[in-house]
């Protein structure tokens, strides 16, 4: 800043900028339609002018938060990307997963980085096995959630049935904040019971590129019945009085505690309902709160800048052989170029060229608030789970880890290629979504490619061959279930050579041993006393 102010200005500006902020993930099953409510969401913020669809016809656009070639061809979101945008005088940020489940390290990670979720359910289908998983991080971590029932356009589960479904499996009480209007079993409409309004919508022919059209009305006004058809106010005004006499009251702590969560319907295809949802959810959602680290929580009022990574992404722009480092803030005022400390490594570092981003676009920026995510270029220096600024050894809590599950050797296709196929996997593995260990050979050290899923050794293949020029092939190993091991460097190396077993490096060197079943692994547990067993690097 080069204006001074006084501390009570500031004190005000940044609980004003705290107050607006809105951070948050959509957890969904894939195919329940999490991209085109990205879409929609983006539409409604003004940030596009028309919503694309990676199922549109003749594939004539792709969607904003689907920036890899790849996504675009398969129609699957497999990075995290960060959207960021204004509505209404608020300030959203939309941490966008992947959908697939063989990318849920980076899902987790991203879902530590919110204050909230959107919970997306097919209306024909309730919550599903990818749902599930979701849900339950966000319950460890006390996450208010938000219910969207999506597809209301086609005939589905009966609404009361889904909420049901919800309670009963999720163990989580529903609110039914919007319900569906229905005229002849066709969805034309949503009644917002805390506003006590009825949106009925318009049909467009443009397949929902555009914001949809509608008719609000009290629910107290004697026109309604007119204007909604008498058949469809009898089976609305009949939901509602159910719902009031059978349903949960609206309880904003216990949304906020996780304990409650407010449902509602609507089609993201045909914008219907979806602008209600998104004006409540901003009422509703909570703005930045305290973030726990081992001294303690960091209050996002707090004067003196923090946060973390959560996230890095090489080569968003392949011309540039970039590399970023996403940060979100929790407390104090960012200011661009400032210097903060690296706790991991005790040492200043400037946060030079911040930018924030809608996908692959992205603009510089002069300042950020808590609840912000900020992208920082970044040499190597930073890695996942890192904290900037505070004092002393200050570290978030929270952010996981997990070991890989399948393996794969790395073998590239050209050996003259050979710098930019180490380089690639270096900078890719960086990012977090895979690890690459080395087995001594004859020939030398041979590169191991780790990974949570295996759809995640085809991104590599893609980006290695698209982004570094060096294509490789993975040929899959049997060996699986991953531990670090330390102790005495005899007795290391004694139970890391034993049968059934691989011996592998890490990058700092630590040893990892694999072994070829479950039961190899439980009968070195058993009997190998004289070394420590660990799931994740010690």
């Amino acid at each position: 800043m080069t204006d001074a102010v006084s501390p009570d200005v500031a004190a005000e500006r940044l609980a004003h900028e705290i107050s607006r902020r809105r951070t948050f993930a959509i957890i969904s099953h894939p195919d329940a339609g999490k991209t085109t409510l990205t879409e929609k969401l983006l539409l409604y913020g003004g940030a596009i002018h028309l919503a694309g669809s990676v199922k549109a016809r003749r594939a004539t656009r792709h969607a904003t938060s689907d920036w890899m070639k790849l996504e675009q061809e398969r129609g699957i979101s497999v990075t995290s990307s960060v959207l960021q945008f204004e509505y209404l005088g608020y300030q959203l940020n939309l941490l966008d997963t992947p959908g697939h489940e063989d990318f849920s390290e980076d899902t987790y990670r991203t879902l530590v980085a919110a204050d909230c979720a959107i919970m997306l359910l097919d209306n024909r289908r309730g919550v599903e096995e990818r749902t599930r998983q979701l849900f339950d991080v966000c319950k460890r971590r006390r996450t208010p959630i938000f219910t969207l029932v999506n597809k209301c356009d086609r005939h589905g589960e009966d609404p009361l049935k889904l909420i049901q479904d919800v309670e009963s499996d999720l163990g989580i009480d529903c609110f039914a904040a919007t319900w569906p209007v229905f005229d002849n079993d066709v969805f034309v409409g949503v009644y917002d019971r805390l506003k006590r309004e009825v949106h009925l919508f318009e049909r467009s022919g443009d397949r929902g590129a555009t914001r949809a059209d509608d008719t609000i009305v009290s629910i107290d006004d004697g026109a309604l019945i007119e204007t909604m058809g008498e058949s469809a106010f009898d089976r609305l005004m009949t939901d509602i009085a159910l719902l009031d006499a059978a349903g949960h009251t609206y309880d904003h702590d216990r949304v906020i505690a996780g304990s409650l969560t407010p449902v509602f319907f609507g089609s993201a295809l045909t914008n219907f309902g979806i602008e209600p949802f998104l004006r409540e959810f901003l009422e509703l959602a909570p703005a930045p709160g305290p973030r726990e680290t081992n001294t303690g929580n960091v209050a996002p009022e707090s004067t003196e800048f923090t946060g973390f990574v959560f996230k890095i992404q090489a080569n968003m722009d392949p011309k540039h052989r970039d590399r970023v480092a996403f940060v979100r803030i929790v407390s104090g005022h960012f200011v661009a170029n400032m210097q903060v400390l690296h706790q991991r490594s005790g040492k200043p570092i400037r946060l030079a060229a911040p930018q924030q981003f809608m996908a692959r676009d992205r603009v510089s920026i002069e300042e950020a608030w808590p609840g912000d995510v900020i992208g920082i270029m970044d040499r190597g220096n930073l890695r996942i789970g890192d904290t900037l600024g505070g004092d002393g050894k200050l570290e978030f809590q929270g952010i996981p880890r997990f070991p890989p599950e399948h393996f794969a050797r790395a073998i590239p296709a050209d050996p003259l290629k050979r710098k930019q196929f180490d380089s690639g996997l270096r900078q890719l593995t960086e990012e977090g979504a895979a690890q690459v260990f080395f087995a001594e050979t004859s020939a030398g050290s041979q590169p191991i490619v780790g990974a949570v899923g295996q759809l995640q050794f085809d991104v590599m293949a893609f980006r290695l061959e698209h982004e570094y020029a060096a294509p490789c092939k993975f040929e899959k190993m049997t060996y699986r279930w991953p531990r670090w091991i330390t102790g005495p460097k005899a007795d290391v190396e004694r139970v890391a050579t034993g049968q059934g077993r691989l011996k592998l490096f890490d990058h700092k060197g630590h040893v990892v041993v694999l072994f070829s079943d479950a039961w190899a692994l439980r009968r070195a547990l058993q009997h190998e006393t004289s070394v420590v067993f660990h799931e994740t690097a010690p």
